[in-house]
């Protein structure tokens, strides 16, 4: 049944109370005082400790303290001759199941020993079901999470309650390679040492393993793929400084697999946020998207007293090329137009279709010096270039560029957009192919505009 630990300094009693507790099929070990008792305690496990009251040198309530600090899932059946309730009372506050009076019956003491067993169970069961809830809950918030930064934290935090490791890695694939997703308990530079190492090691890996000669001061490192049954997604990696819990794996594979599923989703949104914010015919951003960043551009800008710039342009008699080559034709060359402006404004600067044969360059970090030499790079390239080669054509194209700058022009998006769509008006007014800068007096384009080209 149980294995129990009597402890009381009558010896008539250890053998009485042993014989009533034998009979009820529970093993019994009988010691005479708390220092064998804690002897015994620290040679084997015990479900339950009964021990008297008064014992010689200590009493009971010493051998239920030290039984419940050391060992807390072990239940302690209080017995004493004093017939007292303040005893009674400090017994159970101090953590005891139950507390008898002598004389004690045989039926009173195996019932008191089976109720506290009983409520031992109870209390791992409940603790395991909480676990086991906790773990679910975990779960289904990485799952959901759609965010990259608020993935890496819930994954993390998760990762830690549930395994008890002192710091966390996460892999996430990128086509054929992996890159650092995110990390915590590990400093900067030992994230940084570590993430090349991992990424080489975990790039063909497909199953749980334990890793050694890494360079870091833990004696246990797992690493456990991130796989929802499509494909392996990315790598979890534990650092633990002792033995890790024998639960690690389950609990591990359990939630790398909704990790791999969020790594998946995540994916998945980027794509369908991706196709919200591209124009359908030249794969740039749209007017949707430019909208968005200039809301963050110009907070940023705010925040940071910095400085952005946007150039607005309009093609030159773009009409005139629908008209003679047809709109497949004008099509194709607004796709190469857009690839002309990509190749002249840096990887961090945003291209826009603004709609028709209008642009929009956001430069991030440019005051309007830079803007005007950027802008006329832009007119000169596009005079430069012929367009739609393959279709046996070297057509030649010009464009009016506008340019404004925050906080210079404006200090808000929209008043931003309309002195840089002014200030291009006013090339289409004049000579065109030219470039203007922004300023207070400038006409405002009619809405007919583009219907001349």
């Amino acid at each position: 049944m149980a294995r129990i630990l009597l402890v009381d300094d009558e010896k008539m009693a250890r053998t009485l109370y042993g014989d009533y507790l034998g009979a009820a099929g529970h093993s019994v070990t009988a010691v005479g005082g708390l220092e064998e008792a804690q002897e015994a305690l620290a040679s084997a496990p015990f479900d339950a400790v009964v021990t008297d009251l008064i014992l010689p040198g200590a009493d009971g309530m010493e051998v239920l303290r030290y039984t419940k600090e050391r060992y807390p899932g072990t239940e302690v059946v209080v017995i004493t001759g004093l017939d007292k309730v303040d005893p009674a009372v400090r017994a159970i506050k101090s953590g005891a199941a139950e507390y008898l009076v002598k004389p004690v019956a045989p039926e009173a003491l195996q019932h008191a020993v089976r109720r506290a067993l009983t409520t031992r169970d109870l209390l791992r069961e409940n603790a395991s079901l909480r676990q086991y809830v906790s773990l679910l809950e975990m779960g289904q918030r990485i799952a959901t999470t759609l965010d990259r930064e608020r993935l890496t934290l819930t994954a993390c935090s998760a990762l830690e309650g549930q395994t008890f490791a002192s710091a966390v890695m996460l892999l996430m694939r990128d086509g054929f390679s992996l890159r650092l997703h995110g990390s915590s308990g590990l400093q900067p530079e030992e994230v940084a040492t570590l993430s090349p190492v991992l990424a080489s090691q975990l790039r063909e890996v497909r199953t749980a393993r334990a890793l050694e000669g890494l360079p870091c001061s833990h004696t246990h490192v797992l690493a456990f793929p991130a796989s929802d049954g499509e494909g392996v997604h990315g790598h979890i990696v534990l650092f633990f400084s002792s033995a890790p819990p024998e639960n690690v794996p389950e609990v591990v594979g359990y939630l790398s697999r909704h990790y791999a599923l969020a790594l998946r989703n995540m994916g998945r949104f980027a794509e369908v946020e991706d196709l919200a914010y591209m124009d359908d015919l030249t794969h740039l951003y749209n007017t949707r998207y430019l909208h968005m960043v200039l809301d963050r551009e110009v907070k940023s800008a705010q925040q940071a007293q910095t400085c952005f710039s946007l150039l607005f342009m309009d093609l030159d008699h773009f009409k005139a090329v629908n008209d003679t080559h047809g709109h497949l034709v004008g099509s194709k060359l607004l796709v190469e137009v857009g690839r002309v402006l990509k190749g002249c404004v840096r990887d961090r600067d945003v291209v826009v279709r603004y709609g028709g044969d209008e642009y929009v360059v956001l430069l991030r970090g440019t005051d309007s010096g830079g803007a005007l030499k950027v802008a006329e790079r832009i007119r000169r390239t596009m005079e430069s270039h012929r367009f739609t080669p393959r279709e046996g054509l070297a057509l030649s194209l010009t464009t009016c560029v506008g340019v404004a700058s925050f906080p210079e022009h404006a200090r808000d998006k929209m008043a931003l957009l309309d002195m840089a769509d002014r200030a291009m008006y006013r090339g289409k007014r004049g000579t065109r192919n030219v470039v203007y800068m922004a300023a207070m007096d400038l006409e405002a384009p009619p809405a007919e505009r583009k219907a001349a080209g």
